[in-house]
């Protein structure tokens, strides 16, 4: 997809009128469903024209030009992307522009390949050029015989800055993407040296139909690019199976190879519990698919924390086959090969409770198995957090039966957190249930314990922190959440609650809702908060926690659940969380035990919970001993 596509001169001659610029919100707007920010329109209005004027007096107004073009099967879109060919060659070129309107930028103090610009930690300019130039050359067929290239264009920028981005690029891959400044490519210079800065040289208009096929191409992965990453999994030992998760492993690699041809699809789910190490099989298993004669599987996940975690851990080598997941339906499947991971499908949209006789099963699904031919789903039904989210195993095997596909469950049972605690997950389950008829923890495999207070919890976190532990506070959504994305984050998590020394009051913010690495100064952006440095000085969510782990887990559970002498009983109008505005008291209790139960399951050694409500501070009491006098040690 793209917002425009013709020759540099068809374009330099528009770029200059508003209708041409509406002209391109529209059909931005009508591919993503939502209009453009006012900053990425603003860069198209600054940038667009330098980028033309420079094009046209290079004399390449002949060569195509895509503008805002997005890779298929991702949200990323390359600014600019030229196309031609050279004299006497088949070969269809594409040059990469990353623009940039930066007049500022400074080397980032702690990861490599990324720099600070107006508060912000973005990548490098030529660093991002070397993914999109990478992605290009690992999806396009081979058979359009394309050759790629890049620069980054900073039209706005000083001599100055552009020395520092090229020293700060070094050596690295980096130093492969040209950065360029206006003052490498002036106006009055010769047209022959302009367009050989920018790469150009010789390039000629590409044939009409090449342009065509090069659009209409379906977009898969190359055999090169599942070979590295089926290196870097078998390699790693981050994803290392044990036991029982080889089993299941070899389960679901059974179940696909058996899946009937010829048949419209096979379903296959793969079920349990948290801590069974659902990510870490389905991860493994893309890495064995790889290894397949016409490979051309997925693994996406709803949750973008999970994707995003998932990519670092595994570089570049997971690009576009690891991926965030909503309701789209992902470019460049196969029908006969192709193989999709789902990880966390508890987590999918499928408007779930809310089927009708026209649409009785999840239309996401449905649709997406019209494009593969094995959909395998990693599925908790203990970890569906709101509504029109998740499926079941039952609703999944009449679908399969009145769709005529294939069907096989799997189950991970062995437990790989909370110490290995059998006994501890089987607690929780019977806490966190409307009846709750938990008995008293009297286990001695993992470390529990009711905290007294806010304070003390978070004493118990800091001294696992000292001895180089990972921990983590998180609590339910019962306060307001109107940080801005970036730090300074506001104490929003305001806790009351007093002792023989007076009243007190706990505050501490959210984790930060921004993207990318890190938010701000010692503050991780939301994918990172719950294994970076510096998330232990925010309250999580069960949307930053899930899927994720650390060593201990501090869970904080407000007033949305009060225990009563009935069981546990919900207060809707005690949540801030807009997806779950208008649920009536019972409906809405289902969703909070899950996420409770989410949140009391993410430390790996120990949890402890508090309750800010009187009564259900005074029932976890009963089920839980009190906290020991060296608490974090």
């Amino acid at each position: 997809m793209h917002i425009f596509g013709g020759t540099v001169a068809q374009a330099a001659a528009r770029v200059a009128n508003p209708d041409f610029i509406r002209e391109c919100v529209h059909r931005y707007s009508t591919a993503h469903g939502r209009s453009p920010g006012e900053a990425e329109l603003r860069s198209w209005e600054k940038s667009w024209p330098a980028l033309l004027q420079v094009l046209s007096t290079a004399g390449l107004g002949d060569l195509h030009l895509l503008l805002e073009y997005e890779l298929p099967g991702t949200s990323q879109r390359i600014d600019a992307l030229l196309l031609g060919r050279r004299p006497e060659s088949d070969e269809l070129v594409a040059l990469v522009v990353e623009l940039k309107q930066w007049t500022y930028a400074s080397p980032h103090e702690a990861c490599r390949g990324m720099l600070k610009v107006g508060g912000r930690d973005v990548l490098h300019p030529a660093r991002q050029v070397g993914g999109y130039v990478r992605y290009l050359i690992d999806w396009v067929p081979s058979e359009l015989k394309l050759d790629v290239s890049g620069i980054a264009y900073l039209h706005a920028a000083s001599p100055d800055l552009i020395s520092g981005l090229r020293e700060h690029g070094g050596s690295g891959p980096s130093a492969a993407y040209p950065v360029l400044g206006a003052h490498d490519l002036p106006l009055d210079t010769d047209p022959d040296v302009l367009a050989e800065r920018l790469r150009c040289t010789d390039l000629r208009p590409a044939p009409p139909e090449r342009i065509d096929e090069f659009l209409k191409a379906r977009h898969r992965p190359s055999p090169q690019l599942l070979t590295r990453f089926a290196n870097v999994i078998h390699g790693s030992e981050t994803f290392r199976l044990l036991g029982e998760q080889d089993k299941a492993r070899q389960e679901i690699l059974h179940a696909v190879e058996t899946a009937q041809p010829g048949r419209r699809g096979h379903i296959v789910v793969v079920t349990g519990g948290p801590g069974t190490g659902k990510t870490a099989v389905a991860t493994r298993v893309l890495a064995d698919l790889c290894r397949a004669s016409d490979a051309n599987p997925r693994l996406f996940s709803p949750s973008g924390t999970l994707t995003q975690q998932l990519n670092r851990a595994v570089g570049d080598s997971a690009k576009g086959l690891i991926a965030t997941w909503t309701r789209g339906q992902p470019n460049g499947l196969k029908k006969d090969t192709s193989i999709v991971l789902l990880d966390e499908a508890h987590r999918a949209r499928t408007d779930l409770g809310r089927r009708s006789a026209r649409f009785p099963y999840p239309q996401p699904f449905t649709q997406l198995m019209e494009r593969c031919a094995v959909f395998v789903l990693f599925l908790d039904e203990g970890q569906i957090v709101r509504p029109g989210e998740g499926t079941s195993v039952d609703e999944l095997r009449r679908m399969a039966s009145d769709y005529g596909y294939g069907f096989a469950e799997v189950g991970l049972d062995a437990q790989f957190r909370c110490g290995g605690s059998r006994t501890y997950l089987d607690w929780i389950d019977a806490l966190f249930v409307p009846g709750a008829h938990a008995p008293r923890w009297c286990g001695n495999d993992y470390d529990v314990a009711c905290a007294e207070n806010p304070a003390q919890l978070e004493q118990w976190v800091h001294g696992h922190l000292r001895h180089e532990h990972s921990a983590r506070v998180t609590a339910g959504y019962c306060w307001s959440w109107q940080s801005p994305p970036v730090p300074p984050l506001l104490p929003e998590v305001s806790i009351p609650w007093h002792d023989a020394a007076g009243e007190h009051v706990w505050e501490r913010p959210w984790n930060a809702r921004a993207d990318g690495v890190l938010a701000g100064e010692g503050v991780p952006g939301r994918a990172f908060w719950a294994t970076d440095g510096g998330g232990h000085q925010q309250v999580g969510c069960v949307y930053t926690a899930q899927g994720m782990e650390y060593d201990y887990g501090a869970v904080i559970l407000g007033e949305d659940i009060i225990w009563t002498d009935r069981g546990w009983q919900a207060q809707p109008e005690k949540s801030h969380d807009s997806e779950l505005k208008g649920l009536s008291p019972d409906e809405y209790l289902r969703y909070a035990l899950n996420t409770y139960r989410v949140l009391a399951t993410r430390g790996t050694r120990g949890t402890r919970l508090y309750s800010t409500h009187p009564a259900t501070q005074a029932f976890l009491r009963t089920v839980l001993p009190g906290p020991s006098g060296d608490e974090g040690h």
